[in-house]
């Protein structure tokens, strides 16, 4: 009966929006810096996109690697076991603060890269000094990550949110009164930006921190870690968990990273509707990301309670609850694809008219592909947090990497750049391979809760 899965949708929903308006924070950020960038015009908004392409490489490899620590702290959790939960909070923290410093270093030697991509000369030489800054800080970015995940596996998702909202007005106000030098501060254009990121972040890791240490509940996790004592045995457990997870985010958003780069050798003008496409696609993808994370935490508890049937019941819950989500924000990009690529230009700039409104109206195309995989990107993220929460990682890498790699972009290279649909083109590649991604996760899915359900009727009966 429906009912056995609608039920599910309050508490699945009760979970997930504070991860989702923390991750949609993080999304706010870049709204916010390419609105304001968005005045300085269409070059401006071009060196954003082409910077954060590299730091959302190395960002999905480092949020994606922390997920680790929420299934072993969910099933920590669903078993009684709280000091599993504090050791993988441990040695979840010194990977991610390795791994933050690793990614730093690898984008500084990176840089180089975008004298050799086709890129305009003018957006590289803006992008180059934004890109150092927003590079670094990724580190904060990457330990925060640890506490938000440690968090979220003891199902307290709203302690993170608060971090993030806290580090979303630092952000916006330093944008404004350094992209623009506002009462006295200094005009810094695209890198005013670039350090209003960087302090955001500083203060969201150190606030969680705080936060969770002045909580009794989280106290006796997070203070007195001796970090002299490191367990070869736990870190190869977040590190066999962690590099598929990281791969399977990396797979993904490297072939959106792709996609800009792609638009960028169309010209400046395609990379800035690819931005905005973009951008306003990330935050619709946040609510499916938090749902996501309630199938991982529900499915972990529900792993250490050894419940496989009931764990089955409760994902598929949040799979039916992420379609009908889904399926209203492709209605909303149908209906809003010509007005809300205004939102990032000025209109009224007649210098910049002709690719102001050429941009708009690439946007407007782009977001109409947008609607159509808004339901498949939105169920292989919750599918793929329903298998981390089962632990099940290293056949979903595979399917990821085959879904975007071997046939989402070949479509979009040949579509893109061989063909008249140009842009369109390129986010055509981008709708197969998330449908692919969509449809090879649940029959993974499918297949192994079967298999764990049958598993488990025999050791009863036996």
């Amino acid at each position: 009966m429906l009912s056995n899965y609608t039920k599910e949708f309050r508490y699945n929903i009760k979970l997930s929006v504070p991860v989702i308006l923390g991750m949609l924070g993080h999304t706010f950020v870049q709204f916010a810096d390419n609105i304001m960038v968005g005045q300085l015009g269409t070059a401006e908004l071009a060196a954003v996109s082409l910077g954060n392409s590299f730091v959302f490489i190395a960002m999905s490899l480092g949020i994606g690697f922390s997920t680790a620590i929420t299934p072993l702290v969910a099933e920590a959790d669903g078993a009684g076991k709280a000091a599993d939960a504090k050791s993988a909070l441990k040695h979840g923290l010194v990977l991610c603060t390795l791994l933050g410093l690793s990614l730093f270093g690898i984008i500084l030697l990176a840089k180089p890269l975008m004298f050799m991509m086709k890129q305009p000369l003018e957006v590289v030489e803006l992008a180059l000094p934004y890109l150092d800054l927003v590079a670094f800080s990724l580190v904060p970015l990457i330990i925060f990550q640890a506490f938000k995940q440690f968090s979220e596996g003891l199902s307290q998702t709203k302690y993170p949110m608060y971090a993030t909202i806290i580090a979303n007005i630092v952000n916006i106000v330093l944008n404004y009164l350094l992209i623009f030098g506002a009462f006295g501060f200094p005009e810094m254009g695209i890198v005013g930006a670039a350090v209003g990121t960087l302090v955001s972040r500083a203060v969201m890791v150190i606030y969680i921190w705080v936060l969770l240490r002045s909580k009794e509940k989280f106290h006796p996790f997070v203070t007195g870690f001796n970090f002299k004592h490191i367990e070869k045995r736990v870190m190869n457990k977040i590190i066999a968990l962690g590099f598929p997870s990281a791969l399977q985010m990396f797979f993904e958003v490297a072939i959106f990273t792709a996609a800009i780069w792609l638009s960028g050798v169309l010209g400046k003008n395609p990379q800035a509707a690819n931005q905005i496409a973009l951008n306003l696609s990330s935050m619709t993808f946040m609510f499916s990301m938090g749902l996501g994370v309630a199938a991982m935490i529900r499915v972990g508890n529900q792993k250490g309670l050894k419940n496989f049937s009931e764990l089955r019941r409760i994902a598929q819950s949040i799979f039916l609850l992420t379609f009908l989500v889904a399926t209203g924000f492709a209605i909303l990009f149908l209906i809003g694809r010509n007005w809300f690529p205004t939102i990032y230009l000025d209109l009224d700039d007649a210098l910049n008219l002709v690719d102001n409104t050429e941009v708009i109206a690439l946007a407007a195309q782009l977001l109409l592909v947008a609607a159509f995989f808004q339901i498949t990107d939105g169920v292989q993220v919750v599918v793929l947090g329903a298998l981390r929460g089962l632990q099940d990682v290293k056949i979903p890498t595979l399917i990821t990497f085959i879904a975007y790699w071997l046939i989402g972009f070949p479509v979009s290279y040949y579509t893109g750049l061989h063909t008249d649909l140009g842009s369109v083109g390129i986010w055509l590649g981008l709708f197969v391979g998330l449908t692919a991604s969509a449809i090879m996760l649940y029959i993974r899915f499918n297949y192994l809760t079967k298999k764990l359900i049958v598993q488990e009727a025999l050791a009863k009966a036996s």
